[in-house]
């Protein structure tokens, strides 16, 4: 809460920095006109209570102030050249006021009519956090599990009005609408200090051309690469030192093909080469592998224990010589032969 705090308040300190960057004319102006007028009055008018003297200077600066807003403290003059003036001053003043002071102060409450550059100015604030290029399905659910994870994240998406930038929105963390192939879009996003990126848009090229310029801008940050061609995944990662570069195809199409097995498959994927299943099994009267132990179960069997279930209540990390019981469940890692002889055992 105080972290959140803090990254508001520099937050709003940059943005305020840019509101006056932007507002920097007519603020001169007004402040010329009220400081200029004070200066003219003060040689002009007498001081009241001594008329000896010049009227003070604050006094002056009081008086054009109160003049800007048509209110008028000092006496009409006599010299034709004073009384124009009293004519500009307020015509001036009045307009720097409403094109300059009265602007800023709305913009400076309402973000939502700057609201591009006030998530700018929020992610700014962010260090050694993830960039999320495309707020599609996929970068969507990415953000989910991110924030599942207590990290820290920034999107970037392109279309204002995609399916999930309402919902992004909600979740009161950065987005900015841009093209994420730009490299000033990611820099904004911060890349220089983020710790990894992930282009997640569903065009690969776009993917690669923002992981590649990432890696130009930040060479030290992470880059988890969505692409579709799996081929071309793996010349990636080799080809281009980036650390990690995902085929959605070749993600999904273990879990499509091991589904259609009776092996209780939940689910698959590839380390390296080799493709790896999580089985689960949950041991029947007349299974053979009654009595074994975890540790026995681990070595004859070539897989790892990944949770033990005994009367509904989970272990993730039994005993070794935790003996296995009558509709005890265990969940396997281990390769696709492996889970057809464990389920062979256990029928």
């Amino acid at each position: 809460m105080k972290r959140d705090l803090r990254r508001q308040f520099r937050a709003q300190i940059l943005d305020t920095r840019v509101l006056l960057g932007e507002s920097w004319v007519p603020l001169v102006l007004f402040t010329v006109v009220l400081l200029g007028g004070a200066l003219i009055f003060s040689l002009t008018y007498p001081d009241p209570d001594n008329l000896a003297n010049r009227l003070p200077y604050a006094d002056a600066l009081h008086a054009t102030f109160a003049l800007i807003f048509f209110e008028t403290l000092l006496p009409f003059p006599d010299e034709w050249y004073v009384q124009i003036f009293f004519f500009i001053i307020p015509i001036l003043g009045l307009l720097a006021v409403v094109d300059g002071v009265l602007r800023f102060g709305s913009a400076f409450i309402n973000k939502n009519t700057r609201g591009q550059q006030w998530q700018v100015a929020m992610a700014s604030t962010y260090n050694n956090h993830i960039i999320v290029c495309g707020a599609g399905k996929i970068g969507y659910r990415v953000i989910l599990e991110l924030l599942k994870y207590e990290q820290k994240v920034v999107v970037i998406e392109s279309d204002e009005n995609g399916r999930f930038v309402e919902k992004i929105k909600n979740l009161g963390i950065p987005l900015i609408i841009a093209n994420a192939r730009r490299s000033e879009t990611i820099i904004k996003a911060g890349v220089q200090k983020a710790d990894a990126i992930i282009p997640a848009t569903d065009d690969e090229l776009a993917n690669l051309d923002i992981a590649l310029d990432a890696r130009d801008i930040n060479p030290n940050i992470k880059v988890v690469l969505r692409m579709f061609d799996g081929d071309l995944a793996r010349r990636v990662e080799k080809g281009f030192g980036i650390h990690t570069a995902y085929s959605g195809s070749a993600l999904a199409a273990p879990i499509f093909a091991t589904a259609a097995l009776r092996l209780n498959i939940k689910h698959s994927f590839y380390v390296g080469e080799t493709l790896l299943h999580l089985g689960e099994i949950t041991l029947t009267e007349s299974s053979r592998l009654l009595g074994y132990t975890i540790d026995k179960l681990m070595h004859e069997m070539d897989c790892s224990v990944v949770s033990y279930q005994h009367k509904g209540t989970p272990d993730l990390h039994p005993a070794p010589n935790q003996q296995l019981f009558t509709q005890d469940t265990v969940l396997v890692l281990a390769s696709l032969e492996t889970l057809r002889k464990l389920h062979g055992m256990n029928n």
